[in-house]
């Protein structure tokens, strides 16, 4: 389909009337076009659609209604229905009572526009301008983020299951593109094995032995594969080639025999495949919780005066650390203007190298717990390096007993990130009465402390941090950010975020997209009908807490 831009002028007044004698409060969709206006016109989609072709419906509004789908939970059939028969929605397009709409698989091809051209941020960024437009969203004052696990639409299959689901949904492939060959060339007993879901098996006892030969079976199915009778397309196949995949992760070849491989010979987290129907899952752990998918992180404003409007939403796989997502936020806010003056996050984002990069390179203050030293010396009360102090400009460390070290090197950490080493020499440390709170060494030719150190602003933020973390102050201002857990479970409850609607990590992130877009539909709505914002839920037993 080739796009004919339109501009929609106003809303027709016929349409304009019923709806208004139907709605005399009004609606969601009736105010968000009262309020905003015609957010998206067919020209911000002109790089989607060929020049030529059979005119497409309009993009804009089919824009408006994606994002409208995800703010009621509609489905692909019932949003289309809305477009045909709700006044509200025909009041929000702008369409003449009488408008047939469109078919519903339209949606579908629309949002692989948006994926394809990677414009599913777009219909976020042009609400936030529409606010800041009407002055509802502004840069400075406070934002905060954080993330929340989304499960993979796939479901959840582990160990022999995942391997014997994986050859099975490779076989199925493999029949539906060439049955002729595959029926020639199939054991007999394969259709025993493998016709049917692999957890509705009753399988034999002794699981190395049946992981083996589905190994086995698996290995045969892609030498046949690559032999010169078979048609070179099945390669191509997804599932064959996520087949293959699989088997280099779980398998090798030992003397003939096709063995599992244990779990330190297999690919990290980030690599490994968790299911054969999505191969952008990713299984993690968080806090006990263990889920195969991804992840999802909102940033918020939190303000008393305005409404709290999502303004940026990243999707990632599920083994990525938060830590990572701070520099692209903040890049993604400067871009639009919307930076925060105050950033605040949990520990999973807060580390010194960020807060530092944060105020030199955007002049946010990242506010969050600097996680507390991990070293023996300071779980056990001895002396850690909190307990030294540090001369920068001497280059030199001095211990609680006032001894400074002898040596000062910059160097790099395993993880590539610049420190400092510092060692005390043997001979003062080796009489110190001190000494087994300090270090545990035993080299008798080397038994100095050894300091590793951040470099001095990255050492300098942690120590302001952690003087700062016990004051009432900051756990007052601090305390602002639990707020965005409220947003999560409302993402969660209402807008159905905990689980993708589709396959793949492109799709889930178009998803997340048009949720964080709906979300922020709801919550001006909720601001312009002055309904009140929820507050902190109390049981009755809590409420009965003594003051003290």
């Amino acid at each position: 389909m080739s796009l004919h831009a339109r501009k929609i002028d106003g809303v027709p007044g016929e349409t304009a009337r019923v709806a208004r004698a139907a709605f005399p409060k009004g609606s969601l969709a009736m105010r968000v076009r009262d309020e905003l206006g015609e957010l998206f016109s067919d020209a911000d989609f002109g790089g989607l659609y060929p020049r030529r072709g059979k005119p497409a419906w309009s993009p804009g509004r089919l824009a408006l209604v994606s994002v409208m789908q995800f703010a009621e939970g509609l489905s692909d059939r019932q949003a289309a229905d809305a477009v045909r028969g709700r006044l509200d929605w025909k009041y929000l397009l702008g369409l003449e009572l009488a408008d047939p709409g469109f078919d519903h698989s339209v949606l579908t091809e629309f949002r692989d526009r948006l994926i394809t051209g990677d414009a599913g941020v777009d219909l976020l960024d042009r609400v936030l301008e529409a606010a800041v437009e009407h002055g509802l969203l502004k840069a400075g004052g406070r934002a905060r983020t954080d993330s929340t696990i989304v499960l993979s639409a796939a479901r959840q299959i582990n160990g022999l299951v995942r391997l014997g689901e994986t050859l099975r949904a490779a076989l199925n492939s493999v029949a539906a593109h060439e049955p002729e060959w595959l029926a020639d060339g199939v054991p007999p007993d394969w259709f025993d094995r493998y016709a049917i879901r692999f957890e509705d098996i009753r399988l034999p006892k002794g699981k190395t032995k049946q992981t083996e030969q589905i190994g086995a079976d698996g290995l045969n199915l892609l030498m046949a594969l690559n032999g010169p009778d078979a048609p070179p397309s099945l390669l191509l196949l997804d599932r064959v080639r996520t087949l293959r995949q699989m088997w280099i992760q779980q398998y090798f070849v030992d003397d003939g025999q096709v063995r599992r491989r244990d779990l330190k010979d297999r690919p990290p987290g980030a690599e490994r495949l968790v299911t054969p129907y999505d191969t952008d899952a990713r299984g993690s752990v968080k806090r006990g919780t263990f889920w195969d998918g991804c992840k999802v992180h909102l940033t918020e404003t939190c303000e008393p005066d305005s409404p709290n409007l999502i303004t940026h939403v990243a999707t990632t796989d599920s083994t990525v650390q938060d830590v990572r997502l701070v520099v692209p936020i903040h890049a993604h806010l400067a871009e639009r203007d919307l930076l925060p003056d105050l950033h605040l996050v949990d520990a999973g984002y807060a580390t010194a190298r960020e807060v530092v990069a944060a105020r030199r390179n955007h002049k946010v203050d990242l506010v969050g717990p600097i996680l507390a030293s991990t070293s023996w010396q300071a779980k056990n009360g001895g002396f850690s390096q909190a307990d030294f102090a540090v001369d920068w400009e001497s280059r030199q460390v001095t211990c609680p007993n006032g001894i400074t070290t002898t040596s000062w090197r910059e160097d790099r950490s395993q993880k590539g990130a610049a420190v400092v080493r510092a060692r005390f020499p043997t001979a003062a440390c080796r009489p110190c009465k001190t000494r087994e709170q300090c270090t545990r060494s035993n080299n008798k030719s080397d038994m100095g402390r050894r300091i590793t150190l951040r470099p001095q602003a990255e050492y300098e933020a942690i120590q302001q941090a952690r003087v700062q973390e016990d004051t009432q102050r900051w756990k007052e201002q601090y305390a602002r950010r639990a707020g965005v857990e409220g947003t999560i479970s409302q993402g969660i409850r209402c807008f159905g975020l905990r689980r993708c609607r589709y396959h793949g990590l492109a799709k889930a992130r178009l998803q997340h997209q048009l949720t964080a877009t709906a979300m922020n539909f709801q919550r001006l709505n909720a601001w312009w009908s002055e309904t009140p914002r929820a507050g902190t839920r109390t049981s009755h037993l809590a409420a009965l807490r003594p003051a003290g």
